[in-house]
């Protein structure tokens, strides 16, 4: 039965990683072999089915996944993230500081990935409540849950940009989707739910912080940072790009050469590689940057996502033999018959793996290659099936996630503590994504 052999497969997956401390990457590629055996692949076709799981993944995704962290580097060594960060804070004031800092949070998510925005955030967010004499959790909610949205839900993150191409999704789509869907489900996550944290889990909201599990960091003076202004606009160059891009295919109809340049530039490729170019500019060179220092910067970014880049090509070879073993057919069969919507059914698929292994993106892209051929069975947005599984993506961050063990120590919470905010804020998180996009299901097709 192939359910069974997937769900060994993630069994023996999950006590790889867990137990006995083997690289991701690696544990990846011999559950890979392992499941292609016991689906009765054919022994020559295996290791090109992994070659090619891994090179289709990688091929479209390294260009803009690389980029992307060249970009968000540039910005939060310039203190672009810093600038944009206080700026907002200052604008909203006391009252209605939460919700300077879920756009400050969501501006900065966009452009860097959840643990990034984390380690950039953390001390400011610390410095702010300090001086607003308000619990460090208070922030540090809205925060967390605008980072996690972002890259669960939007592009270029590793999840929705991955999967949008396993679902053959417009990115632009997915992104302007995304945002819509994000946007109430940052909100509900954070300073809804703060609100009932607070109340339930009082002691929690009494810690302040462990800051010195942040090791060194970059410190910065306001007047030395880029504007607020550019520094928005650097961050968001690659959402511009795709946005304009998508909203000009759907208004205009037809072919002319100005559509194909405008759509030629919001290509996810073109649009981040157009963007890092003007981030160079704007956040290095004039700002009196040497490029020797730019070129630190981006060497960095790329040293720290490398192994990423091979656990989403693993990612991508696990997928590509569940596909060709016929277990996303043997899926679609199986819910042939059900009433139930494939977004959900997606969610549902995504949410296991979650459960099990930690990685939102592990699980996004185990997903893709079981969940692919529900949209044959039934009329279902592509860009919907990517925001459906990346909701299933999040959900309860737990001891097996790297996520989780940085909440706890940059909080200063216990074990107990981060299950009572982080795990269930997580989980509210995907499930409220899930309803957003459910109601969003309705009214597209």
């Amino acid at each position: 039965m192939p359910i069974f052999i997937v769900a060994m497969g993630v069994l023996i997956l999950l006590f790889l990683i867990i137990k006995v401390k083997l690289n991701t990457f690696i544990s990846l590629v011999v559950i890979s072999f392992l499941v292609a055996i016991g689906l009765g692949m054919d022994l020559g076709k295996i290791v090109l089915s992994i070659e090619a799981g891994i090179g289709g993944q990688l091929g479209h995704l390294a260009l803009v996944f690389g980029l992307g962290a060249m970009l968000g580097r540039l910005v939060s060594d310039a203190g672009g993230g810093y600038r944009i960060a206080i700026t907002l804070i200052d604008k909203f004031g006391r009252k209605t500081i939460q919700a300077a800092v879920v756009i400050a949070s969501f501006i900065i998510g966009i452009a860097l990935f959840f643990e990034v925005g984390l380690v950039l955030l953390i001390p400011i967010v610390y410095a702010i409540a300090k001086e607003l004499k308000v619990p460090f959790l208070y922030l540090g909610i809205p925060m967390a849950a605008a980072l996690n949205v972002t890259h669960g839900f939007l592009p270029p993150h590793p999840a929705p940009t991955a999967i949008s191409v396993a679902y053959g999704a417009n990115i632009g789509q997915v992104l302007l989707l995304g945002i819509i869907i994000a946007i109430p489900t940052a909100v509900i996550a954070g300073p809804l739910f703060n609100k009932f944290a607070m109340k339930r889990f009082p002691n929690a909201y009494q810690k302040s912080g462990n800051l010195s599990a942040l090791g060194p960091r970059k410190t910065f003076q306001l007047e030395e940072t880029p504007g607020f202004g550019i520094s928005v606009v650097t961050s968001l160059f690659p959402v511009i790009f795709m946005a304009v891009a998508t909203i000009f295919s759907f208004v205009f109809k037809g072919d002319s050469k100005g559509k194909e340049i405008i759509e030629f530039i919001g290509t996810p490729g073109t649009a981040m590689l157009i963007s890092l170019l003007l981030a160079i500019y704007t956040m290095g060179y004039a700002r009196k940057i040497s490029m020797q220092e730019i070129g630190e910067s981006l060497s960095q970014s790329i040293s720290q996502i490398a192994m990423m880049l091979l656990i989403i090509g693993g990612g991508g070879a696990f997928k590509q033999v569940l596909i060709d073993g016929g277990v996303g057919d043997y899926v679609a069969d199986l819910f042939s018959r059900t009433t139930m919507s494939p977004l959900f059914v997606a969610w549902m698929i995504a949410a296991v793996p979650r459960l099990c292994l930690g990685s939102a993106t592990v699980a996004a892209l185990t997903t893709a290659g079981m969940a692919a051929p529900l949209m044959t069975a039934g009329d279902v947005n592509p860009g919907l099936m990517v925001l459906a599984t990346g909701a299933g993506s999040v959900i309860a961050c737990h001891v097996n996630d790297a996520g989780f063990w940085m909440v706890k120590e940059f909080f200063g919470l216990t074990m107990m503590e981060t299950f009572q905010t982080w795990t269930l804020l997580t989980t509210v998180l995907s499930v409220t994504g899930l309803g957003c996009v459910l109601l969003a299901g309705l009214l597209i097709s």
